[in-house]
């Protein structure tokens, strides 16, 4: 891999800045599906992922298909996640992938392969990674992010309320187990410019975070603005001074405005608008 890939926070933070920091998620599960009055089948999946993507892509600064949503549908709704990578990369947005891959060895090696080696058919921005089987177990994605100007989004402090049991859990020098991947992520970007690429989830619906450091010199990919009840507005009071570095994740507040190409464009800039007005006001 030729020296001169440019790192995926690099590419990142010119998105955000040129197109504004908002993350569309295509997650066309069977009852969004159904909403648009299409078949929850591999011709509905089709026509719904091209529908995203033609009225997002060119516009919004990240795209993060399901991955799930897609392989129900075995090997045909894996080729129409391969083509809707394929074709919101040439409309300028980044894809991250969410799959949240976890594993060991030769097994995190493989999934690594399959979404961060740019031969791949499937290669994507970034990568949703699950470090519940420690962080070092992530070695292979970092290794494979970094030699392909890829990036990785680390599972750290999620919206799901059970995510607490572990996340929160506290270890035996005293910090908990989301502060340790924070500070992982922190070491992994320490010294990139404008941006590092090494990034954590954390849920925007978690109010007041002041606790942990989440100046890890890199994205913070934040789930939960639009159905599950977060705003753009929440952004600085939950990131504070990392607010910058966020990415927030809409999906349905977008997504339920479709079919209508017109109507998905007018959601995501709406939303892209309000979180830069948040941003600036911070």
């Amino acid at each position: 891999m030729s020296g001169t890939t440019e790192p995926f926070g690099a590419r990142l933070r010119r998105a955000m800045d040129e197109r504004g920091p908002l993350c569309v998620g295509i997650d066309p599960h069977a009852s969004l599906l159904a909403e648009w009055g299409l078949n929850d089948d591999v011709a509905g999946l089709e026509r719904f992922s091209r529908t995203v993507v033609e009225a997002v892509a060119d516009r919004v600064a990240v795209l993060k298909p399901q991955s799930a949503f897609f392989e129900r549908f075995g090997s045909r709704g894996v080729a129409v996640l391969e083509k809707s990578v394929e074709q919101a990369r040439a409309a300028g947005a980044l894809v991250v992938m969410d799959a949240k891959r976890g594993d060991i060895g030769s097994t995190m090696a493989a999934y690594a392969e399959s979404f961060l080696h740019r031969d791949s058919p499937l290669f994507s921005d970034a990568l949703t990674v699950s470090p519940y089987l420690g962080y070092g177990s992530l070695g292979p994605a970092v290794d494979m992010a970094r030699e392909n100007g890829a990036g990785l989004f680390v599972l750290a402090l999620t919206s799901n309320p059970e995510g607490g049991e572990v996340q929160h859990a506290v270890r035996d020098d005293g910090r908990s187990v989301g502060a340790t991947m924070l500070a992982h992520l922190a070491a992994e970007n320490a010294g990139e410019a404008p941006l590092g690429s090494f990034g954590a989830v954390v849920g925007a619906t978690l109010g007041d975070l002041s606790s942990y450091d989440l100046g890890i010199n890199g994205p913070l990919l934040a789930p939960g603005i639009g159905a599950q009840g977060a705003t753009p507005a929440d952004l600085p009071r939950v990131f504070g001074d990392a607010v910058r570095n966020v990415v927030p994740n809409v999906s349905r507040g977008v997504l339920r405005h479709g079919p209508d190409v017109a109507a998905l464009r007018k959601a995501a800039d709406r939303f892209a608008a309000e979180v830069r007005t948040a941003v600036a006001a911070a």
